[in-house]
Protein backbone atom coordinates (compact mmCIF):
# COMPACT_ATOMS: atom_id res chain seq x y z
CA UNK A 1 0.00 0.00 0.00
CA UNK A 2 1.13 3.52 -0.82
CA UNK A 3 1.41 6.10 1.75
CA UNK A 4 0.54 9.40 0.64
CA UNK A 5 1.51 12.56 1.69
CA UNK A 6 -2.27 13.18 3.54
CA UNK A 7 -1.78 10.20 5.59
CA UNK A 8 -0.01 11.66 8.59
CA UNK A 9 -2.71 14.78 8.20
CA UNK A 10 -5.60 12.03 8.94
CA UNK A 11 -4.01 10.77 11.92
CA UNK A 12 -2.88 13.55 13.60
CA UNK A 13 -6.08 14.47 13.09
CA UNK A 14 -7.80 11.53 14.39
CA UNK A 15 -5.74 11.49 17.52
CA UNK A 16 -6.48 15.74 18.21
CA UNK A 17 -10.51 15.40 17.71
CA UNK A 18 -11.53 11.95 17.25
CA UNK A 19 -10.26 10.99 20.64
CA UNK A 20 -12.83 13.59 22.32
CA UNK A 21 -14.70 14.87 19.76
CA UNK A 22 -14.61 18.36 20.29
CA UNK A 23 -12.40 21.45 19.00
CA UNK A 24 -8.77 21.40 20.24
CA UNK A 25 -8.22 24.99 19.33
CA UNK A 26 -11.18 26.55 21.06
CA UNK A 27 -13.10 26.25 24.58
CA UNK A 28 -15.05 23.64 25.98
CA UNK A 29 -17.80 24.35 28.56
CA UNK A 30 -16.60 20.84 29.97
CA UNK A 31 -13.18 22.26 30.64
CA UNK A 32 -15.06 23.88 33.80
CA UNK A 33 -16.95 22.09 36.11
CA UNK A 34 -18.67 24.29 39.17
CA UNK A 35 -19.98 22.35 41.98
CA UNK A 36 -21.39 25.38 43.86
CA UNK A 37 -23.53 28.08 42.57
CA UNK A 38 -22.56 32.02 43.04
CA UNK A 39 -26.05 32.11 45.27
CA UNK A 40 -24.67 29.65 47.29
CA UNK A 41 -21.26 30.98 47.74
CA UNK A 42 -21.74 35.05 47.88
CA UNK A 43 -25.14 34.29 50.16
CA UNK A 44 -25.36 34.00 53.87
CA UNK A 45 -28.39 32.65 55.27
CA UNK A 46 -29.82 33.92 58.59
CA UNK A 47 -31.09 31.15 61.58
CA UNK A 48 -34.66 31.82 62.62
CA UNK A 49 -35.27 30.77 66.23
CA UNK A 50 -38.96 29.70 66.57
CA UNK A 51 -40.53 30.90 70.14
CA UNK A 52 -41.75 28.72 72.52
CA UNK A 53 -45.61 29.50 73.84
CA UNK A 54 -45.51 31.51 77.00
CA UNK A 55 -46.42 30.21 79.79
CA UNK A 56 -49.50 30.26 82.10
CA UNK A 57 -47.63 29.91 85.19
CA UNK A 58 -44.21 29.53 86.00
CA UNK A 59 -42.92 25.77 87.27
CA UNK A 60 -42.23 25.13 90.94
CA UNK A 61 -38.89 23.45 91.57
CA UNK A 62 -40.48 20.35 92.26
CA UNK A 63 -41.68 20.01 88.63
CA UNK A 64 -38.22 21.47 87.56
CA UNK A 65 -36.91 18.74 89.28
CA UNK A 66 -38.62 16.29 87.61
CA UNK A 67 -37.88 17.63 84.33
CA UNK A 68 -34.45 17.68 85.17
CA UNK A 69 -34.52 13.89 86.38
CA UNK A 70 -36.47 13.41 82.68
CA UNK A 71 -33.23 14.21 81.04
CA UNK A 72 -31.98 10.43 82.39
CA UNK A 73 -34.53 8.81 83.11
CA UNK A 74 -34.65 5.20 80.93
CA UNK A 75 -31.40 5.83 79.22
CA UNK A 76 -29.58 3.12 78.47
CA UNK A 77 -26.15 2.85 80.07
CA UNK A 78 -22.84 1.06 79.02
CA UNK A 79 -19.77 -0.10 80.59
CA UNK A 80 -16.77 1.97 80.28
CA UNK A 81 -13.31 0.98 81.00
CA UNK A 82 -10.07 3.65 80.60
CA UNK A 83 -8.29 0.52 78.44
CA UNK A 84 -11.95 0.10 75.99
CA UNK A 85 -11.75 3.80 75.58
CA UNK A 86 -8.00 3.69 74.39
CA UNK A 87 -8.42 0.84 72.22
CA UNK A 88 -11.99 2.46 71.27
CA UNK A 89 -10.45 5.38 70.01
CA UNK A 90 -7.26 3.55 68.51
CA UNK A 91 -9.36 1.62 66.55
CA UNK A 92 -11.94 4.25 65.54
CA UNK A 93 -11.03 7.57 65.71
CA UNK A 94 -11.59 9.40 62.60
CA UNK A 95 -9.08 11.69 63.22
CA UNK A 96 -6.63 9.28 64.19
CA UNK A 97 -7.94 7.20 61.35
CA UNK A 98 -6.92 9.42 58.73
CA UNK A 99 -3.54 10.15 60.62
CA UNK A 100 -2.77 6.33 60.56
CA UNK A 101 -3.12 6.82 56.48
CA UNK A 102 0.16 8.97 56.54
CA UNK A 103 2.63 6.70 56.73
CA UNK A 104 1.21 3.75 54.01
CA UNK A 105 1.49 6.88 51.35
CA UNK A 106 4.72 7.63 52.88
CA UNK A 107 5.62 3.85 51.55
CA UNK A 108 4.16 4.08 48.47
CA UNK A 109 6.32 7.01 47.98
CA UNK A 110 9.43 5.49 48.98
CA UNK A 111 8.51 2.43 46.86
CA UNK A 112 8.25 5.15 43.47
CA UNK A 113 11.46 6.15 43.88
CA UNK A 114 12.91 2.71 44.45
CA UNK A 115 10.60 1.73 41.17
CA UNK A 116 12.99 4.45 39.05
CA UNK A 117 15.60 1.92 38.84
CA UNK A 118 13.02 -0.80 37.32
CA UNK A 119 14.15 -1.71 33.76
CA UNK A 120 12.25 -0.58 31.02
CA UNK A 121 11.21 -2.01 27.44
CA UNK A 122 11.01 0.20 24.83
CA UNK A 123 9.71 0.34 20.91
CA UNK A 124 9.75 2.11 18.13
CA UNK A 125 8.54 1.98 15.27
CA UNK A 126 8.38 4.26 12.09
CA UNK A 127 7.64 4.57 7.95
CA UNK A 128 9.44 7.28 6.30
CA UNK A 129 8.24 7.90 3.07
CA UNK A 130 10.67 10.15 0.77
CA UNK A 131 10.37 11.81 -2.69
CA UNK A 132 13.07 14.07 -3.36
CA UNK A 133 14.65 15.67 -6.46
CA UNK A 134 17.79 13.78 -7.44
CA UNK A 135 20.69 15.59 -10.18
CA UNK A 136 21.96 12.28 -10.33
CA UNK A 137 20.85 8.46 -11.28
CA UNK A 138 22.90 7.40 -8.64
CA UNK A 139 20.92 8.63 -6.21
CA UNK A 140 17.21 7.57 -5.57
CA UNK A 141 14.64 9.56 -5.32
CA UNK A 142 12.18 8.13 -3.95
CA UNK A 143 12.43 5.41 -1.29
CA UNK A 144 10.37 3.70 1.69
CA UNK A 145 12.51 2.92 5.44
CA UNK A 146 10.16 0.43 7.62
CA UNK A 147 11.96 -0.12 10.93
CA UNK A 148 11.23 -1.06 14.84
CA UNK A 149 13.34 -1.16 17.61
CA UNK A 150 12.12 -2.98 20.33
CA UNK A 151 14.99 -2.34 23.73
CA UNK A 152 15.68 -2.77 27.11
CA UNK A 153 17.07 0.09 28.99
CA UNK A 154 18.18 -0.81 32.81
CA UNK A 155 18.71 2.17 35.06
CA UNK A 156 22.65 1.64 37.54
CA UNK A 157 22.17 2.14 41.01
CA UNK A 158 25.52 3.46 40.29
CA UNK A 159 25.19 6.26 38.05
CA UNK A 160 24.51 5.21 34.71
CA UNK A 161 22.59 3.50 32.89
CA UNK A 162 22.65 0.14 30.26
CA UNK A 163 20.18 -0.77 27.04
CA UNK A 164 20.19 -3.00 25.17
CA UNK A 165 18.34 -3.25 21.58
CA UNK A 166 17.83 -4.74 18.14
CA UNK A 167 16.81 -2.34 15.50
CA UNK A 168 15.33 -3.88 12.51
CA UNK A 169 14.70 -2.14 9.09
CA UNK A 170 13.54 -2.35 5.26
CA UNK A 171 14.73 -0.23 2.65
CA UNK A 172 13.37 0.08 -0.50
CA UNK A 173 14.38 2.69 -3.28
CA UNK A 174 14.16 3.42 -7.35
CA UNK A 175 18.01 3.63 -7.57
CA UNK A 176 18.71 0.69 -10.07
CA UNK A 177 22.29 0.51 -8.88
CA UNK A 178 21.28 -0.60 -5.41
CA UNK A 179 22.85 -4.31 -5.02
CA UNK A 180 19.84 -5.23 -2.12
CA UNK A 181 16.87 -3.90 -3.07
CA UNK A 182 14.98 -4.21 -0.86
CA UNK A 183 17.62 -4.42 1.91
CA UNK A 184 17.09 -5.78 5.49
CA UNK A 185 19.13 -4.71 8.24
CA UNK A 186 19.28 -6.34 11.89
CA UNK A 187 21.42 -4.68 14.29
CA UNK A 188 22.33 -5.69 18.47
CA UNK A 189 23.63 -2.69 20.19
CA UNK A 190 25.00 -2.60 23.90
CA UNK A 191 25.28 1.01 24.90
CA UNK A 192 26.49 1.71 28.57
CA UNK A 193 26.37 5.49 30.03
CA UNK A 194 27.90 6.29 33.08
CA UNK A 195 28.40 9.66 35.13
CA UNK A 196 32.49 9.82 36.31
CA UNK A 197 31.99 12.92 38.69
CA UNK A 198 29.13 14.36 39.12
CA UNK A 199 26.27 11.87 40.17
CA UNK A 200 28.23 9.06 39.95
CA UNK A 201 28.17 6.51 42.85
CA UNK A 202 25.72 4.84 44.43
CA UNK A 203 25.05 7.45 47.21
CA UNK A 204 24.70 9.94 44.57
CA UNK A 205 22.06 7.91 42.27
CA UNK A 206 19.99 6.77 44.81
CA UNK A 207 19.90 10.25 47.15
CA UNK A 208 16.07 9.78 46.20
CA UNK A 209 15.29 6.66 47.25
CA UNK A 210 16.88 7.62 50.64
CA UNK A 211 15.30 10.88 51.42
CA UNK A 212 11.91 8.79 50.54
CA UNK A 213 13.26 6.39 53.31
CA UNK A 214 13.95 9.19 55.76
CA UNK A 215 10.56 10.99 55.18
CA UNK A 216 8.97 7.60 55.81
CA UNK A 217 10.43 7.33 59.09
CA UNK A 218 9.04 11.03 59.91
CA UNK A 219 5.71 9.70 58.87
CA UNK A 220 5.72 7.25 61.14
CA UNK A 221 7.33 9.53 64.38
CA UNK A 222 4.78 12.12 63.57
CA UNK A 223 2.22 9.70 63.42
CA UNK A 224 3.16 7.81 66.86
CA UNK A 225 3.35 11.46 68.77
CA UNK A 226 -0.56 11.41 66.89
CA UNK A 227 -1.29 8.28 68.54
CA UNK A 228 0.05 9.39 72.02
CA UNK A 229 -1.44 12.51 71.90
CA UNK A 230 -4.88 11.32 70.55
CA UNK A 231 -5.05 8.10 73.73
CA UNK A 232 -3.79 11.15 76.11
CA UNK A 233 -6.49 13.06 74.99
CA UNK A 234 -9.28 10.46 75.90
CA UNK A 235 -7.62 10.22 79.00
CA UNK A 236 -7.94 13.18 80.12
CA UNK A 237 -11.59 13.43 78.10
CA UNK A 238 -12.03 9.87 80.36
CA UNK A 239 -11.53 11.53 83.86
CA UNK A 240 -13.28 15.32 83.10
CA UNK A 241 -16.41 13.03 82.46
CA UNK A 242 -15.70 11.43 85.84
CA UNK A 243 -15.68 14.75 87.65
CA UNK A 244 -18.75 15.47 85.86
CA UNK A 245 -20.77 12.60 87.17
CA UNK A 246 -19.04 12.60 90.56
CA UNK A 247 -20.25 16.56 90.21
CA UNK A 248 -23.59 15.71 89.55
CA UNK A 249 -23.78 13.42 92.60
CA UNK A 250 -22.59 15.87 95.31
CA UNK A 251 -25.44 18.51 93.95
CA UNK A 252 -27.98 16.02 94.31
CA UNK A 253 -26.83 15.14 97.15
CA UNK A 254 -26.86 18.93 98.34
CA UNK A 255 -30.45 18.95 96.91
CA UNK A 256 -31.10 15.70 99.31
CA UNK A 257 -30.13 17.99 102.64
CA UNK A 258 -31.85 20.66 101.35
CA UNK A 259 -35.16 18.64 101.03
CA UNK A 260 -34.24 17.77 104.63
CA UNK A 261 -33.72 20.68 106.14
CA UNK A 262 -36.72 21.73 104.35
CA UNK A 263 -39.30 19.39 106.21
CA UNK A 264 -37.23 20.19 109.44
CA UNK A 265 -38.14 24.19 109.19
CA UNK A 266 -41.38 22.87 108.29
CA UNK A 267 -42.01 21.07 110.76
CA UNK A 268 -40.69 23.57 113.67
CA UNK A 269 -42.94 25.66 112.44
CA UNK A 270 -45.99 23.92 112.59
CA UNK A 271 -45.35 23.24 116.17
CA UNK A 272 -44.53 26.85 116.79
CA UNK A 273 -40.79 26.70 117.36
CA UNK A 274 -39.92 27.71 114.14
CA UNK A 275 -40.20 31.22 112.08
CA UNK A 276 -41.91 31.32 108.16
CA UNK A 277 -38.26 32.97 107.30
CA UNK A 278 -36.74 29.74 108.08
CA UNK A 279 -39.10 27.77 105.68
CA UNK A 280 -38.32 30.17 103.19
CA UNK A 281 -34.98 30.30 103.11
CA UNK A 282 -35.34 26.69 103.04
CA UNK A 283 -37.19 26.47 99.80
CA UNK A 284 -34.79 28.90 98.56
CA UNK A 285 -32.28 26.87 98.91
CA UNK A 286 -33.79 23.43 97.13
CA UNK A 287 -33.98 25.89 94.26
CA UNK A 288 -30.39 26.67 93.55
CA UNK A 289 -29.86 23.23 93.90
CA UNK A 290 -32.51 22.34 91.66
CA UNK A 291 -30.37 24.40 89.19
CA UNK A 292 -27.20 23.17 90.29
CA UNK A 293 -28.35 20.16 89.42
CA UNK A 294 -29.27 21.26 86.09
CA UNK A 295 -25.88 22.85 85.22
CA UNK A 296 -23.99 19.36 86.85
CA UNK A 297 -26.33 17.29 83.88
CA UNK A 298 -25.66 19.45 81.31
CA UNK A 299 -21.71 19.21 82.12
CA UNK A 300 -21.94 15.28 81.85
CA UNK A 301 -24.16 15.50 78.64
CA UNK A 302 -21.27 17.75 77.03
CA UNK A 303 -18.48 15.69 79.14
CA UNK A 304 -19.72 12.12 77.30
CA UNK A 305 -20.08 13.73 74.00
CA UNK A 306 -16.84 14.79 73.83
CA UNK A 307 -15.98 11.26 74.74
CA UNK A 308 -17.85 9.94 72.23
CA UNK A 309 -16.30 11.87 69.85
CA UNK A 310 -13.24 10.52 70.43
CA UNK A 311 -14.17 7.35 70.55
CA UNK A 312 -16.63 7.17 67.69
CA UNK A 313 -17.79 3.67 68.15
CA UNK A 314 -20.75 2.61 66.18
CA UNK A 315 -23.99 3.24 67.88
CA UNK A 316 -22.45 5.41 69.98
CA UNK A 317 -22.68 8.86 67.97
CA UNK A 318 -22.31 12.03 69.18
CA UNK A 319 -26.22 13.03 69.66
CA UNK A 320 -26.78 9.27 71.06
CA UNK A 321 -28.87 9.44 74.41
CA UNK A 322 -26.71 6.35 75.71
CA UNK A 323 -24.80 7.22 78.91
CA UNK A 324 -21.43 5.30 80.30
CA UNK A 325 -20.95 4.04 83.46
CA UNK A 326 -17.33 4.68 84.07
CA UNK A 327 -15.71 1.64 85.65
CA UNK A 328 -12.28 2.52 86.59
CA UNK A 329 -11.81 4.01 89.35
CA UNK A 330 -9.27 6.96 90.58
CA UNK A 331 -6.41 5.52 92.70
CA UNK A 332 -4.10 8.25 93.87
CA UNK A 333 -1.30 7.69 95.66
CA UNK A 334 1.96 9.21 96.07
CA UNK A 335 4.78 8.61 93.55
CA UNK A 336 8.50 9.43 94.00
CA UNK A 337 10.12 10.55 90.79
CA UNK A 338 13.54 10.33 89.96
CA UNK A 339 13.90 13.73 87.43
CA UNK A 340 16.78 13.36 85.85
CA UNK A 341 15.95 9.91 85.11
CA UNK A 342 12.74 10.74 83.41
CA UNK A 343 14.08 13.61 82.01
CA UNK A 344 16.54 11.54 79.78
CA UNK A 345 13.59 9.12 79.22
CA UNK A 346 11.94 11.79 77.65
CA UNK A 347 14.92 13.00 75.22
CA UNK A 348 14.98 9.04 74.11
CA UNK A 349 11.51 8.53 73.57
CA UNK A 350 10.00 11.99 72.72
CA UNK A 351 8.56 11.75 68.95
CA UNK A 352 9.58 14.91 68.00
CA UNK A 353 13.55 14.69 68.86
CA UNK A 354 13.36 11.41 66.70
CA UNK A 355 11.58 13.62 64.06
CA UNK A 356 14.22 16.06 64.51
CA UNK A 357 17.48 13.05 64.16
CA UNK A 358 15.40 12.17 61.04
CA UNK A 359 15.02 15.62 59.79
CA UNK A 360 19.22 16.28 60.17
CA UNK A 361 19.93 12.48 58.89
CA UNK A 362 17.91 14.00 55.90
CA UNK A 363 20.05 17.27 56.07
CA UNK A 364 23.22 15.34 55.81
CA UNK A 365 22.50 13.55 52.46
CA UNK A 366 20.95 16.84 50.83
CA UNK A 367 24.59 18.32 52.03
CA UNK A 368 26.19 15.31 50.41
CA UNK A 369 24.02 15.15 47.51
CA UNK A 370 24.75 19.33 47.25
CA UNK A 371 28.59 18.69 47.36
CA UNK A 372 28.63 16.09 44.80
CA UNK A 373 26.35 18.96 42.47
CA UNK A 374 29.29 21.20 42.43
CA UNK A 375 31.82 19.20 40.46
CA UNK A 376 31.61 18.83 36.67
CA UNK A 377 29.07 16.63 34.63
CA UNK A 378 31.64 13.74 32.91
CA UNK A 379 30.00 10.97 30.98
CA UNK A 380 31.47 7.76 30.05
CA UNK A 381 29.56 6.65 26.43
CA UNK A 382 30.34 2.91 25.52
CA UNK A 383 28.55 1.43 22.16
CA UNK A 384 29.00 -2.13 21.08
CA UNK A 385 27.07 -2.83 17.85
CA UNK A 386 26.92 -5.76 16.04
CA UNK A 387 25.41 -5.49 12.16
CA UNK A 388 23.60 -7.25 9.90
CA UNK A 389 22.74 -6.81 6.20
CA UNK A 390 20.27 -9.22 3.36
CA UNK A 391 18.17 -8.72 0.63
CA UNK A 392 16.07 -10.52 3.06
CA UNK A 393 15.01 -11.09 7.20
CA UNK A 394 16.29 -14.45 7.11
CA UNK A 395 19.73 -13.17 5.52
CA UNK A 396 20.00 -10.24 7.48
CA UNK A 397 19.86 -12.59 10.80
CA UNK A 398 22.14 -15.42 9.80
CA UNK A 399 24.63 -12.44 9.08
CA UNK A 400 24.05 -11.00 12.59
CA UNK A 401 24.46 -14.28 14.22
CA UNK A 402 27.92 -15.04 12.45
CA UNK A 403 28.73 -11.59 14.16
CA UNK A 404 31.39 -10.87 11.40
CA UNK A 405 30.36 -7.01 10.81
CA UNK A 406 31.03 -5.14 14.34
CA UNK A 407 31.79 -1.14 15.19
CA UNK A 408 32.12 -0.08 18.94
CA UNK A 409 32.58 3.35 19.93
CA UNK A 410 33.70 5.43 23.02
CA UNK A 411 33.95 8.46 24.27
CA UNK A 412 33.22 11.48 26.70
CA UNK A 413 31.16 14.03 27.24
CA UNK A 414 32.12 17.00 29.72
CA UNK A 415 30.23 20.12 31.26
CA UNK A 416 32.17 22.48 32.80
CA UNK A 417 30.42 25.25 34.85
CA UNK A 418 31.95 28.38 34.97
CA UNK A 419 31.09 29.97 38.45
CA UNK A 420 28.70 27.44 39.64
CA UNK A 421 27.03 29.57 41.69
CA UNK A 422 24.29 28.43 41.63
CA UNK A 423 25.39 24.78 43.15
CA UNK A 424 27.28 26.52 46.06
CA UNK A 425 24.42 28.64 46.87
CA UNK A 426 22.18 25.21 47.01
CA UNK A 427 25.25 23.61 49.03
CA UNK A 428 25.16 27.04 51.53
CA UNK A 429 21.20 26.11 51.62
CA UNK A 430 21.78 23.03 53.08
CA UNK A 431 24.71 23.15 55.46
CA UNK A 432 22.87 26.30 56.99
CA UNK A 433 19.30 24.64 56.99
CA UNK A 434 21.58 21.69 59.58
CA UNK A 435 22.82 24.08 61.38
CA UNK A 436 19.10 25.92 61.85
CA UNK A 437 17.49 22.56 62.59
CA UNK A 438 20.94 21.67 65.40
CA UNK A 439 19.66 24.91 66.94
CA UNK A 440 16.21 23.69 66.97
CA UNK A 441 17.11 20.30 68.57
CA UNK A 442 18.96 22.01 71.87
CA UNK A 443 15.96 24.52 71.94
CA UNK A 444 13.50 21.57 71.62
CA UNK A 445 15.59 19.27 74.43
CA UNK A 446 15.26 22.14 77.00
CA UNK A 447 11.52 22.52 75.94
CA UNK A 448 11.10 18.73 76.88
CA UNK A 449 13.29 18.93 80.29
CA UNK A 450 11.19 21.83 81.21
CA UNK A 451 7.56 19.97 80.55
CA UNK A 452 8.97 17.12 82.66
CA UNK A 453 10.40 19.45 85.40
CA UNK A 454 6.81 20.78 85.04
CA UNK A 455 4.30 17.52 85.19
CA UNK A 456 6.60 16.18 88.61
CA UNK A 457 6.01 19.48 90.13
CA UNK A 458 2.14 19.35 89.03
CA UNK A 459 1.68 16.11 90.19
CA UNK A 460 3.50 16.64 93.81
CA UNK A 461 1.21 20.07 94.26
CA UNK A 462 -1.81 18.05 93.24
CA UNK A 463 -1.21 15.04 95.59
CA UNK A 464 -0.82 17.68 98.20
CA UNK A 465 -3.89 19.49 97.11
CA UNK A 466 -5.57 15.90 97.77
CA UNK A 467 -4.93 15.68 101.04
CA UNK A 468 -5.96 18.99 102.02
CA UNK A 469 -9.10 18.29 100.37
CA UNK A 470 -9.62 14.96 102.39
CA UNK A 471 -9.53 17.21 105.54
CA UNK A 472 -11.97 19.83 104.49
CA UNK A 473 -14.45 17.22 103.32
CA UNK A 474 -14.51 15.52 107.03
CA UNK A 475 -14.13 19.11 108.84
CA UNK A 476 -16.93 20.27 106.66
CA UNK A 477 -19.20 17.54 107.25
CA UNK A 478 -18.70 18.08 111.04
CA UNK A 479 -19.75 21.07 110.96
CA UNK A 480 -22.61 20.27 109.14
CA UNK A 481 -23.79 18.01 111.60
CA UNK A 482 -22.88 20.72 114.00
CA UNK A 483 -25.15 23.48 112.63
CA UNK A 484 -27.93 21.10 111.85
CA UNK A 485 -27.95 19.70 115.76
CA UNK A 486 -27.84 23.38 116.55
CA UNK A 487 -31.16 23.91 114.06
CA UNK A 488 -33.17 21.48 115.87
CA UNK A 489 -32.05 22.98 119.18
CA UNK A 490 -33.41 26.18 117.96
CA UNK A 491 -30.35 28.19 118.35
CA UNK A 492 -29.24 28.05 114.43
CA UNK A 493 -31.15 29.09 111.33
CA UNK A 494 -31.69 27.63 107.91
CA UNK A 495 -29.34 29.39 106.29
CA UNK A 496 -26.57 28.84 108.77
CA UNK A 497 -27.43 25.41 107.39
CA UNK A 498 -27.36 25.85 104.18
CA UNK A 499 -24.11 27.98 104.25
CA UNK A 500 -22.68 24.70 105.68
CA UNK A 501 -24.16 22.34 103.74
CA UNK A 502 -22.70 24.27 100.45
CA UNK A 503 -18.96 24.69 102.30
CA UNK A 504 -19.65 20.83 102.35
CA UNK A 505 -19.98 20.56 98.91
CA UNK A 506 -17.96 22.78 97.94
CA UNK A 507 -15.05 20.38 99.80
CA UNK A 508 -16.07 17.36 97.94
CA UNK A 509 -15.97 19.05 94.14
CA UNK A 510 -12.74 20.15 95.77
CA UNK A 511 -11.37 16.86 96.57
CA UNK A 512 -13.23 15.63 93.27
CA UNK A 513 -11.09 18.31 90.58
CA UNK A 514 -7.83 17.79 93.22
CA UNK A 515 -8.46 13.71 92.20
CA UNK A 516 -8.91 14.27 88.73
CA UNK A 517 -5.90 16.72 88.45
CA UNK A 518 -3.77 14.36 89.68
CA UNK A 519 -5.07 11.68 86.82
CA UNK A 520 -4.60 14.09 84.23
CA UNK A 521 -1.40 15.31 86.03
CA UNK A 522 0.03 11.17 85.24
CA UNK A 523 -1.53 11.65 82.01
CA UNK A 524 0.79 14.69 81.56
CA UNK A 525 3.59 13.59 82.88
CA UNK A 526 3.63 10.32 80.69
CA UNK A 527 2.83 12.48 77.61
CA UNK A 528 5.99 14.55 78.28
CA UNK A 529 8.04 11.24 78.60
CA UNK A 530 6.59 9.90 75.76
CA UNK A 531 5.17 7.20 76.93
CA UNK A 532 1.25 6.26 77.99
CA UNK A 533 -0.21 5.88 81.57
CA UNK A 534 -0.76 2.63 82.89
CA UNK A 535 0.65 -0.54 82.21
CA UNK A 536 -1.07 -1.79 78.99
CA UNK A 537 1.55 -1.26 75.91
CA UNK A 538 -0.12 -0.06 72.83
CA UNK A 539 1.02 -1.15 69.40
CA UNK A 540 -0.29 0.52 66.05
CA UNK A 541 0.08 -0.63 62.77
CA UNK A 542 -0.35 1.94 59.35
CA UNK A 543 -3.65 1.99 57.90
CA UNK A 544 -4.24 0.91 54.03
CA UNK A 545 -8.32 1.36 53.36
CA UNK A 546 -7.26 -0.25 50.14
CA UNK A 547 -8.02 -3.54 52.60
CA UNK A 548 -11.01 -4.04 54.28
CA UNK A 549 -10.82 -3.02 58.17
CA UNK A 550 -7.15 -4.99 58.10
CA UNK A 551 -5.58 -2.55 60.56
CA UNK A 552 -8.60 -2.54 62.58
CA UNK A 553 -8.41 -6.46 62.91
CA UNK A 554 -5.06 -6.13 63.79
CA UNK A 555 -5.33 -3.92 66.77
CA UNK A 556 -8.17 -6.16 68.09
CA UNK A 557 -6.31 -9.45 67.85
CA UNK A 558 -2.97 -7.90 69.25
CA UNK A 559 -5.66 -6.50 72.44
CA UNK A 560 -7.95 -9.80 72.35
CA UNK A 561 -11.10 -8.01 72.13
CA UNK A 562 -14.16 -7.93 69.74
CA UNK A 563 -15.95 -4.96 68.35
CA UNK A 564 -18.87 -2.82 70.59
CA UNK A 565 -22.53 -4.37 69.89
CA UNK A 566 -25.67 -2.12 71.38
CA UNK A 567 -27.10 -2.94 74.21
CA UNK A 568 -23.71 -5.65 75.03
CA UNK A 569 -21.24 -3.05 76.65
CA UNK A 570 -18.38 -1.14 74.87
CA UNK A 571 -15.92 -4.14 74.29
CA UNK A 572 -16.33 -8.29 75.50
CA UNK A 573 -13.16 -10.33 76.03
CA UNK A 574 -13.83 -13.68 74.20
Amino acid sequence: MRITPLTPCLLAFTFLAGGCMSNPFGSDPLDKHTLASPERLRSINTLILEQSPERTTPPSAAQTLDNARDRFKNIERVDLTIDHARIAALTNNLGLSATLIAPTIAAERLSEEEARFEAVFTLNASINNNDNATASALASGESTTRSITPGITIPLRTGGSLSITLPISRFESDNAFSFLNPSYTSDLNFSLSHNLLRGAGRRTAIHSIRLADYDRQISESQTKLEVIRTLAEVDRAYWRLYASIRALEVVEQQHSVALAQLERAQRKERVGTGTQVDVIRAQSGVADRVEQIIRAQNDVQLGERALKVLLNLPGLDANSPTHFELISPPDPVEYRFDPDQLSATAIENRMELLELELQLARDAANIAFAENEKLPLVALQYTYRVNGLGNTMDNSVDVLTRNNFETWTVGLNAEIPLGNEQRQAALGQSILARLQRLATRDAREQAITREVYDAIDQLSSTWNRILAAREAVLLSARVLEAEQRQFDAGRSTTTDVLIADANLADARLTEIRAIVDYQIAQIDLAFATGTLLGQSKIDWAPSDPRVDDQADGEVRARQGITPYHPGSGIFTNP
